[in-house]
């Protein structure tokens, strides 16, 4: 809970504030007195009548009421101090910078949690410990730098790391990305990343609040809340960006099942930060690109001119833009013949719009004004343009600052001699613009932004099972991988369309069955997990007697404890299957399915419950879409029915949430329907 006396307090004191600026205690009195704090600021320091200025308080107990206490002292002397101002001092809001606690040992840990047993009874905030501390408007409760612009309409900043907040400012801020506020909650002994967005959810305002949200985490401990207030603010016109670290694949825990080992905690993080509407980002200059678009006007299309007075920088961009789905649209026509007769000979408009190294400010300024109003195939601008020093160009950079401020589809400066244009840039930053260094980080950024869905939901889409048949099958079955005829009986429950199938014990048994399902027949092995590794797959059995010779062969098979028997069907093998992944819930992936789902390992995943949007966003978002949907003369398959499986599934996992793992490979899909082949459950119900 953050209280409002962690963000607008009226007095302040910093326990274990010292002269020396080059400590925690020090650095941070100095950034309050700094930031001109308005209220009442004290400091206490055992030894020091005086610190910069300040009357010091040798003993605490003396202190009158104070709204917020940043703390600077040994770790083990801090439980004492929150008791005293909790209980005498009448203080609600706490930052801890002290280290020494639950990131060290076990014996921090238990003073972390009576600090934090301490706080909560007296209905108080506590950011940390183990931080840089908090700005707000209202002060600067840091002892780190840089200390950014603070504009309300600037970027509110979330981080779960002290350094790397401060590391991600000072890329931002050279390049004119401002903030709004800091929260640097260090160990999370409180509250997290995803309680701060909480509160920046439930106390947003559509005239004050700030719409771009910026976030650092490494570890989502919350998931589900951090899922309802970030889709929420995007919902509100918010634009959320996180760089999550700790995504690779040594992350990933072994699993038996193909969607245990394709569904990685990461693969859940990607599936709620996609159902959220958060873009994500994997590094600092990445977060700042897109921090940077979202403070322009929204690109309403994906149609982007390039205009350039250098030709490797926007084919570069041209690359990245195209990469990611986006276009840079030919140009071509009256219009356009009309602005080359504006340029230099040699130049192009064709897009990228060349105008050449000799280019001027007039030139740039009548190029965008038919971007603007001329070339309806334009959405929006980027403009590269540097200088090798030569002459200053500050009139081209006013006019960019000019039609920036003037047109409607957004213009993006990319402006790369930092150092030769250094004065100019910087002219440029306190009209108040943000530029781009690099046009291939700026075009993935963009990229990115402009394939992020918004939020997606459920509520319309949830699909009618047979929750009591359900409940009855998971309540008889016992923990681990069931039985064939309980997974028929669950997807039969479910309402998933499944082949007709036999499980025999004899051979005898397996002919009698295979004549009444028609053959030819496949036949596997039940027992064994990766059945075509031990030859327990046999295709296209067409008589009695391949039935009873398959049969002998595979009953051998090590683990196999009965056969299944099927009717050949044919179709593009898919797959869907599921995992529970702690915290974050059902994890659904769908992919193309059989040998292909190993070699490929082509899967879009999302986070249970599923809606239909999401479950077709899901299916063509697959690299392998294009098989799916049909090509080069090949039927494709029925979106709708496939669709329809990921969301019955969906249904069965809220039925049954005992079900840790599951996989339906292959389903067989074709022009008018999908079906499960092959299924495989496991439980856990303790």
């Amino acid at each position: 809970m953050i209280t409002p006396q962690l963000i607008n307090p009226g007095s302040i004191v910093v326990i274990g504030g010292s002269n020396d600026v080059q400590k925690p205690g020090g650095a941070v009195l100095r950034n309050l007195i700094e930031g001109e704090f308005k209220g009442n600021l004290y400091v206490t320091n055992l030894k020091e009548p005086k610190v910069q200025g300040i009357k010091s308080y040798t003993d605490p107990s003396l202190l009158p009421d104070v709204d917020l206490a940043i703390l600077a002292i040994a770790a083990k002397y801090i439980p004492d101090t929150v008791e005293l101002l909790c209980t005498q001092k009448n203080t609600k809001a706490f930052i801890i910078l002290s280290a020494g606690f639950s990131e060290e040992n076990a014996e921090g840990k238990i003073l972390e949690q009576k600090v934090v047993d301490t706080i909560n009874r007296a209905e108080g905030s506590l950011i940390g410990p183990n931080c840089i501390g908090v700005l707000t408007p209202h002060y600067r409760g840091v002892f780190t730098k840089p200390i950014p612009k603070l504009d309300v309409k600037g970027c509110d900043f979330i981080s779960g790391s002290g350094a790397t907040a401060c590391f991600i400012m000072e890329a931002g801020i050279p390049n004119g990305l401002t903030f709004a506020s800091l929260f640097s909650v260090g160990n999370s002994a409180q509250m997290g990343v995803e309680d701060v967005l909480q509160y920046l959810d439930e106390t947003f305002d559509p005239e004050k609040s700030s719409r771009v949200k910026l976030i650092y985490i490494e570890n989502v401990s919350k998931p589900q809340l951090l899922l309802k207030h970030a889709a929420s603010l995007v919902r509100k016109g918010c634009r959320i960006a996180a760089v999550k670290s700790g995504s690779s694949e040594a992350g990933s825990r072994a699993a038996s099942s193909h969607t245990g080992a394709l569904a990685s905690p990461d693969a859940a993080v990607d599936a709620l930060f996609r159902k959220a509407g958060i873009v994500r980002c994997y590094g600092r200059e990445d977060l700042i690109a897109v921090a940077s678009i979202f403070m322009y006007a929204e690109l309403k299309g994906k149609n982007l001119a390039i205009i350039t007075h250098a030709g490797g920088p926007a084919v570069m961009l041209t690359d990245a833009l195209s990469n990611g789905g986006m276009n840079v649209p030919h140009i071509e026509g009256a219009a356009a013949q009309e602005l080359l007769s504006n340029l230099f000979p040699g130049s192009s408009v064709a897009n990228p719009i060349d105008f050449l190294a000799t280019g001027n400010a007039q030139q740039l300024g009548t190029i965008i004004d038919y971007c603007e109003t001329r070339f309806d195939s334009v959405d929006g601008m980027a403009v590269i343009f540097g200088t090798p020093g030569l002459n200053k160009v500050f009139d081209v950079y006013s006019v960019l600052d000019e039609k920036m401020r003037t047109s409607v589809k957004p213009i993006f400066p990319i402006l790369p001699s930092v150092y030769t244009a250094a004065a100019e840039i910087e002219d440029f930053i306190s009209r108040g613009r943000i530029f781009f260094r690099d046009e291939v980080v700026f075009g993935n950024a963009l990229t990115k932004v402009y394939n992020t869905h918004p939020p997606f939901t459920a509520r319309s889409h949830i699909q009618e099972v047979d929750h009591n048949r359900i409940r009855n099958v998971i309540n008889q079955a016992e923990d681990g991988y069931i039985s064939p005829g309980e997974i028929q009986q669950l997807l039969d429950a479910s309402g998933i369309h499944r082949a007709g199938e036999a499980v025999v014990s004899t051979a005898d048994e397996a002919v009698k069955e295979s004549m009444a399902l028609g053959f030819p027949v496949v036949m596997k092995v039940v027992g064994p997990i990766h059945k075509s590794d031990v030859g327990g797959v046999v295709l296209n059995v067409k008589d009695e007697k391949g039935v009873i010779r398959e049969f002998e062969r595979m009953i051998r098979i090590k683990d196999t404890t009965a056969v299944l028997i099927q009717p050949m069907l044919s179709g593009i093998e898919l797959f869907a299957g599921a995992k529970f992944e702690p915290k974050f819930g059902h994890l659904i992936l769908c992919g193309l399915g059989g040998i292909f789902i190993e070699v490929l390992k082509d899967v879009a995943s999302g986070l249970a419950p599923l809606g239909k949007d999401e479950a077709l966003f899901m299916i063509r978002n697959l690299k392998s879409y294009k098989i799916i949907k049909g090509t080069r003369g090949q039927k494709g398959v029925d979106e709708e029915s496939f669709a329809a499986v990921i969301l019955r599934l969906s249904a069965l996992l809220k039925s049954a949430p005992e079900i840790m793992e599951l996989d339906f490979n292959p389903l067989l899909g074709n022009e008018d329907k999908v079906t499960v082949v092959d299924a495989r459950i496991r439980l856990k119900k303790s």
